[in-house]
């Protein structure tokens, strides 16, 4: 097997492609590849790939992709795929494979030694064939954020490869025949410093004099304009030994562009500038920014510890050429209790400026008006850092059209005029690394690069956490970074962690916290307490028991202090916030040491309460209501909380699955067991269901369970126990559902709890329908019913009776079986509920195709599917879908390829949803729709996949309906005795259980002008 990085991402295997698939599973296989063999864990796995969004299904996904590539990379033989699963993740076995970026590293490594070796001839050759491994951009055709870094990576891996080459053709006395080449390649990358000398040198050992000068002219300019910088020592040196005719051709061994003999001249005025940051990572678009020559007034905002002061000192060191009168720099000390007095700066800038003492205006406004006299004919660069706002720092603008003045600010100063705003982030992952790699040495990281990218991470990509962290990691140079990783975890002690020397993150946060007025100081506090992850201002209402507009107004304040962050408007157009993570614990702390702890938990009730109130209200507008006995309401508290303004209730929920998921685990832990309890329940009927948020689900149950269970809640208990065992039951884990569902009725038995066992022995009933326990699921029903119709509750009713029509239609008894489903559709349409009527529909035209009745099956299967699409239950819709084409089949349609197209797509939705089951009925009836188009081999891959979910899951009567199609298929292709005794298990299996396939007719495929149709009903 060969594989290819540089360029389009490829396989190939004895000359010929090997499918992958489309971007996202050769982006899967790029990763695994550039790990060289190295175990990368799913949540990396999964980041990679859908960069910071990922979909709900993304550990879903990973796998479907995992399973592909493993399909794909199957040798002939049978032997095992090169992806291997280790340690909660996926690495990839080169043994026996080729990969071009690993021949491009030991072809370059190689070209290196016979170069140090002063052997130029073979490093030219070994550096030429690195060179022939590339096919193309590297990681061609890969969309992600990673795949553009990495690309970038070795692109510049390449160009060093390539001036190597150069170097070596000169020390050979072959330079100058690279003239073209060079000049295509520095057209190509006009900012390379390195190609642009080797082009004038070799310009010059052609006797283009000239041309190696103007070549030079317009590498400056360029570098000017577009990065306000002046070309480096080394560039400088080669042009000033052309101006002197001395460049000549390197000596052998020597880099094209030779050393330069002595630094450039430092500017001529003042610099109050600190020192600079040696270490300064990362930040290259703001730098472009602040370099760029039109740049006069620039602003720099963040939160406490993005790296402010830093970017503005680093960037202010690259442009002190460009600044010879000097380099003015203040601390403004804006976020302590003390800010620095305009005047008094004035004072010192005069100074640097040469005014004596003697001469310096007492009063502001005169000190102003010098300052401005004095910098309108000079070209200064002035930073002013740590603004308290715009009233302090506008005395203190330079006036001069060749000035720049770099300003920061934990506020943003909105109101300065002709000013452009960096809005500083916080690090990405890869510049996080890199900067914590610059501190404490490249070694030490790679060796340990997981727990490096943790620490990052954990550090909340906050550039001064990860320089705290990196300055602790290089003062003992005994630790391994994996040793601090259980430290920041633990939260009472994380923010300690971050200290070293003068620096601390607990501190710069403190100055921020001072700032802030009452209220915002308590939203603060309390969201950290909370530590929900990200919010609607409508919360901070809540916590705080104040009117909408003040909170809107609260948050706000946050916001403009940079301790909170816009994240974005949800799908309703409603503006959500986070606390980055080291606030939040900052937050938290301040919690703890300064309110009450009864105040607290109560915020956290209220919080809960009313989130509850809102699923209730969100739950109105999805297909599925949850089939469970009452939960206790809410104390009746003030509703701050309008609906009209959260917009539509689905994208709402949506927006909010996070913050519920923790809020139910957050009351739980501090051992609010009814909020939990209400809360959990109540999400059983949202979206988690419909779209199989099934993490959720589990971690918001087991949550409030555990709650529950030390309150000695047995109510609760029994809710959330029958609320498991659906979960179970969604997932197809019938055994477990089971188990749960005796729980909850022996928790309900406890307390005499009629509807709670009435409601958990009907959801149990179709568990055992699914096990094909067809008597004990009439008998649960049997049980169940009465109760409800005493009980006079419809949709409880309707739910008995469909599930009652639903094992009737098993048993065969389909005129029983529709007389159900009648009662079920009455009930159903007197809530009204068109979901559930649109699932009885279905059922309904099930019984019809079974009785051969298909103009009838055919009606109520369409009926079904146009009102699952109206009310949006996208699994059902699939359900649906199969249903209508299985009638369609019986119909014998002659547009096959239209209901191939159908069913694949409903295929796709089970997938995506992680629907065992759906993806067995989906590849059942496609197995049908192959032998009805004369395809019996496709049939039978398709039947025998199916047949694999039937026996994952334990259904025996599915693996039977699965065994008499493979048979008729088998038979198809000429297999008679493997079909007979494949006919003959399917029989046992449907009389054992006494279903209704088990007295009809074998079922036989007749072809008629080509055509295969069935000569059953069933």
């Amino acid at each position: 097997m060969r594989f290819q990085l540089l360029g389009a991402v490829t396989a190939r295997r004895t000359g010929a492609d090997v499918p992958l698939g489309g971007p996202k599973p050769r982006t899967l296989l790029a990763a695994l590849l550039l790990a060289e063999g190295r175990v990368l864990h799913a949540d990396r796995l999964i980041s990679i790939i859908w960069d910071e969004t990922p979909p709900d299904s993304a550990s879903a996904l990973l796998h479907t992709y995992v399973s592909t590539l493993r399909r794909a990379f199957q040798q002939p033989d049978g032997a095992p795929g090169a992806i291997l699963t280790e340690q909660s993740g996926y690495r990839i076995e080169l043994t026996g494979c080729t990969v071009d970026l690993l021949e491009f590293a030991r072809l370059a490594a190689e070209g290196d030694a016979a170069a140090g070796a002063g052997d130029h001839e073979t490093a030219e050759q070994r550096y030429d064939q690195a060179l022939g491994q590339w096919q193309g951009p590297a990681l061609g055709g890969l969309k992600s954020r990673f795949a553009a870094a990495e690309a970038a990576r070795l692109a510049d891996q390449r160009l060093d490869v390539l001036e190597k080459r150069v170097d070596c053709a000169f020390a050979l006395g072959r330079g100058a025949g690279l003239v073209g080449e060079l000049t295509a390649l520095v057209a190509e990358h006009p900012l390379r410093e390195r190609l642009r000398g080797q082009l004038m040198t070799a310009l010059w050992t052609t006797g283009r004099q000239a041309d190696a000068l103007r070549c030079y002219q317009t590498g400056r300019e360029l570098l000017v304009e577009e990065l306000g910088v002046e070309p480096g020592p080394e560039l400088r040196a080669l042009h000033q030994r052309i101006l002197r005719g001395d460049a000549g051709a390197p000596e052998a061994g020597a880099p094209a562009v030779p050393k330069a003999d002595e630094e450039p001249e430092a500017p001529g005025g003042p610099c109050l500038l600190p020192p600079d940051i040696t270490d300064f990572t990362g930040r290259r678009t703001e730098t472009a920014t602040l370099t760029k020559p039109s740049a006069r007034r620039v602003a720099i905002s963040g939160k406490p510890g993005s790296g402010k002061s830093s970017l503005a000192v680093h960037v202010s060191h690259l442009l002190r050429a460009r600044f010879p009168d000097g380099q003015l720099y203040v601390a403004l000390r804006g976020a302590q209790q003390s800010p620095v007095d305009p005047g008094e700066v004035l004072g010192r800038f005069l100074r640097a400026l040469g005014v004596p003492d003697g001469e310096l205006p007492v009063g502001l406004d005169e000190r102003v008006e010098l300052y401005r006299v004095l910098s309108a004919s000079k070209r200064l660069l002035v930073v002013l850092d740590d603004a308290a706002d715009e009233r302090q720092v506008r005395p203190l603008l330079p006036s001069g059209d060749g000035c720049l003045c770099v300003l920061t600010s934990r506020v943003r100063l909105a109101a300065l005029d002709s000013t452009e705003h960096i809005d500083l982030r916080v690090l990405d992952d890869e510049t996080g690394l890199a900067l914590l790699t610059q501190i404490v040495g490249g070694t030490r990281i790679a060796a340990e690069p997981d727990a490096a990218r943790t620490l990052v991470h954990l550090c909340g990509n906050l550039p001064l956490a990860v320089r705290i962290i990196g300055a602790r990691l290089a003062a003992r140079p005994d630790w391994r970074p994996s040793r601090l990783v259980p430290r920041l975890r633990e939260q009472r002690k994380f923010l300690n962690e971050l200290a070293i020397g003068d620096l601390e993150v607990r501190g710069s946060l403190a100055l921020s916290y001072r700032g802030l007025d009452d209220p915002e100081r308590s939203a603060l506090r309390r969201l950290g307490w909370l530590g929900v992850p990200d919010f609607g201002a409508w919360l901070v209402s809540v916590l705080l028991s104040v009117p909408p507009d003040d909170a809107e107004d609260i948050v706000e304040g946050l916001v403009r202090a940079q301790l909170l962050d816009v994240v974005s408007n949800d799908g309703s157009a409603v503006t959500r916030y986070r606390l980055h993570d080291l606030i939040r614990v900052f937050g938290w702390e301040r919690a703890e040491a300064e309110e009450d702890a009864e105040q607290l938990q109560l915020a956290v009730r209220r919080a809960a309460d009313e989130w509850y109130r809102l699923v209730e209200w969100a739950s109105g507008g999805t297909p599925v209501r949850a089939l469970r006995p009452a939960t206790p309401s809410p104390a009746a508290t003030p509703e701050l909380v309008r609906t009209d303004t959260l917009g539509e209730p689905l994208a709402w929920f949506d927006a909010e699955q996070a913050a519920l998921v923790h809020i139910v685990e957050r009351a739980s832990e501090l051992g609010l067991a009814d909020a939990a309890v209400r809360l959990a329940t109540a999400l059983c009927s949202s979206s988690f269901a419909v779209e199989n948020h099934f993490h959720h689900w589990w971690r918001t149950h087991t949550a409030a369970l555990e709650a529950a269970r030390q309150a000695g809640d047995l109510s609760g208990q029994g809710l959330l126990l029958a609320g498991l065992g659906w979960l179970r039951s969604e997932q197809d884990r019938l055994d477990e559902a089971a188990d749960y569902y005796a729980q909850a009725l022996q928790a309900y038995a406890d307390v005499d709890d009629v509807r709670g066992k009435a409601v958990t022995r009907l959801m149990l009933s179709s568990v055992r329908r699914e096990q094909a326990r067809l008597p004990e699921a009439l008998e649960l029903l049997g049980e169940a019913l009465p109760v409800l119709n005493e009980l006079g509750d419809p949709r409880a009713e309707a739910r008995g009776h469909h599930g009652r029509g639903m094992v009737l239609t098993e048993l065969g008894r389909l005129p029983e079986a529709l007389h159900e489903l009648e009662l079920a559709l009455e009930r159903y349409r007197s809530l009204p509920d068109d979901h559930g009527v649109a699932l009885v529909l279905r059922s309904t035209g099930i019984v019809h195709r079974a009785a051969g009745r298909l103009v009838e099956a055919e009606l109520a299967c369409a009926r079904g599917l146009a009102l699952l699409r109206d009310v949006g239950d996208r699994l059902m819709i699939a359900y649906a879908t199969q249903a209508l084409v299985k009638v369609h089949i019986r119909q014998g349609r002659r547009d096959t390829g239209e209901l191939h197209a159908e069913l694949e797509d409903a295929l796709a939705t089970c997938r995506e949803m992680q629907d065992g089951f759906g993806q067995a009925l989906m590849l059942r009836t496609l197995g049908e729709l192959d032998l009805v188009r004369g395809e019996p081999d496709a049939a039978r891959r398709h039947l025998e996949l199916a047949l694999t979910w039937c026996d994952a899951l334990s259904l025996p009567l599915w693996r039977a309906r699965n065994l008499r199609d493979l048979a008729a298929a088998q038979r198809a292709l000429g297999r008679h005795a493997e079909s007979d005794a494949t006919h003959a298990e399917a029989h046992a299996l449907f009389a054992r259980y006494g279903a209704r396939e088990a007295g009809e007719p074998r079922m036989a495929v007749k072809t008629a002008s080509g055509e295969a149709v069935f000569t059953e009903h069933h």
